[in-house]
């Protein structure tokens, strides 16, 4: 490895700027983003994913673009763009092929380009590969080459972050993979794992998003049986985890940009190759439901369409994330059920809520009440917090408190409503 080896990070969102903050304190670092907006806001040390905060900011050395013409002359290209699903649940690549279409032109002979992003395996090879080639000109695996380490960032973990966990790495060559070991060596004390090769490294990225899917299917399975048995899984599942080897998953909406939409990757190449991925999609298919599932035990516990408050949007508690959140789901079900549906959301940029999904945040919550259903359904620290008369506010006599994510199981609850437990 080079000592002045220049870096590019290609996609500045909730992976690819801690990676490229924590990069920048070794190497030259270059952050390229295709928002303005984002890069504007970064500048000014804002970071509204609230995964790197403000002084880490100021005090860093990297440099930002939204030009792609400032691209070129790097040796490392890092490519951290999503890669979600379309509307059927098919693999969308086509922010991978716009970060190909911009990293192309700028490649030059020997430099290298690694994909974090989360695909099946073949993409990087088969896919990425070709199209660089056709929008630089030069031949992949001679004049440029490829690598993969796949991202495991955890939104909103402080205890699992990229200068901390194992990188998994696989390089097209030898001198690629070493290379990664030593860019990657030096910003994480996780150590690095070298795979075998790319496709095992792009596998087993998709699969540990797939594993813990499958796992909370199961659980989510397990609370719609104890709804039948009159029981709330939160007490199942408080007892069964006093044994030492009982694996710990809580039910929920499963959502998100990895374990909502990775498992449909694997499925998709699974089917490729000629196997139907049965416990994949069954999985998918369950807790893609929950949504569902939730609004109409909601429902039948009302008896008739009311006010229905609904708490938390974002996919998972205390970030501020709203991609593929599942809770729209819920929301719209309810509706469609005739229920006049509010949210309200602690941490979410309402812009976000209604660009995205067309919703708009209500609050603050000190102001609202009077509803006549109430559903915990992301688990907030404010909302791990109400108490008594908070929930008494919220909902009066003879309404129903939901709790989705056991939220107030120890909660004293205030007398006269209906309790209804996941």
């Amino acid at each position: 490895m080079n000592d002045d080896l220049r870096i590019v990070v290609v996609g500045l969102g909730y992976v690819g700027l801690p990676l490229a903050v924590v990069l920048a304190k070794h190497f030259p670092v270059l952050g390229f983003d295709i928002s303005g907006n984002r890069i504007a806001e970064l500048s000014r040390g804002h970071d509204r994913t609230g995964e790197v905060d403000a002084e880490q900011l100021r005090h860093s050395t990297l440099n930002y673009t939204s030009a792609p013409d400032s691209l070129a002359g790097y040796g490392l290209y890092i490519v951290t763009v999503p890669t979600p699903v379309d509307d059927h649940n098919l693999p969308d690549l086509s922010p991978l092929r716009a970060a190909c279409a911009a990293v192309g032109p700028a490649l030059r002979r020997g430099a290298t380009v690694v994909f974090e992003s989360t695909v099946y395996p073949g993409v990087t090879e088969e896919i990425c590969g070709p199209a660089l080639e056709a929008a630089s000109g030069l031949r992949c695996g001679q004049d440029f080459f490829l690598g993969y380490s796949p991202e495991r960032i955890n939104p909103g973990d402080r205890e699992h972050t990229v200068d901390r966990i194992t990188k998994v790495i696989a390089g097209q060559t030898p001198a690629v993979t070493e290379l990664l070991a030593r860019v990657y060596g030096k910003v994480t004390t996780g150590g690095v794992f070298r795979a075998r090769d790319i496709k095992t490294a792009e596998a087993a990225k998709v699969i540990e998003n797939a594993q813990r899917d499958v796992n909370i299917a199961f659980i989510n399975e397990v609370a719609v049986i104890a709804q039948r048995l009159g029981l709330s899984v939160h007490d199942v599942l408080e007892a069964a985890g006093t044994k030492w080897n009982f694996m710990k998953f809580t039910p929920g909406f499963v959502g998100g940009h990895c374990i909502g939409v990775d498992p449909y990757y694997l499925a998709y190449r699974a089917k490729e190759v000629g196997h139907n991925p049965e416990i994949i999609l069954a999985g998918r298919r369950l807790n893609d439901s929950m949504g569902r599932f939730v609004a109409e035990r909601v429902n039948a516990a009302m008896g008739k369409p009311g006010r229905v408050l609904v708490l938390g949007l974002t996919f998972k508690e205390d970030v501020p994330d709203l991609r593929n959140t599942k809770i729209v789901d819920l929301v719209a079900e309810l509706r469609r059920l005739g229920h006049q549906v509010e949210v309200h959301d602690a941490v979410a940029d309402p812009r976000e809520a209604a660009d995205f999904y067309g919703i708009t945040l209500i609050g603050p919550l000190s102001r609202l009440a009077g509803f006549d259903a109430l559903i915990g359904a992301v688990p907030h620290a404010e909302y791990r917090a109400l108490g008594e008369a908070d929930l008494a506010r919220l909902v009066p006599e003879g309404g129903v408190i939901a709790d989705a994510k056991g939220l107030w199981r120890k909660t004293p609850q205030p007398p006269g409503r209906k309790l209804w437990q996941l």
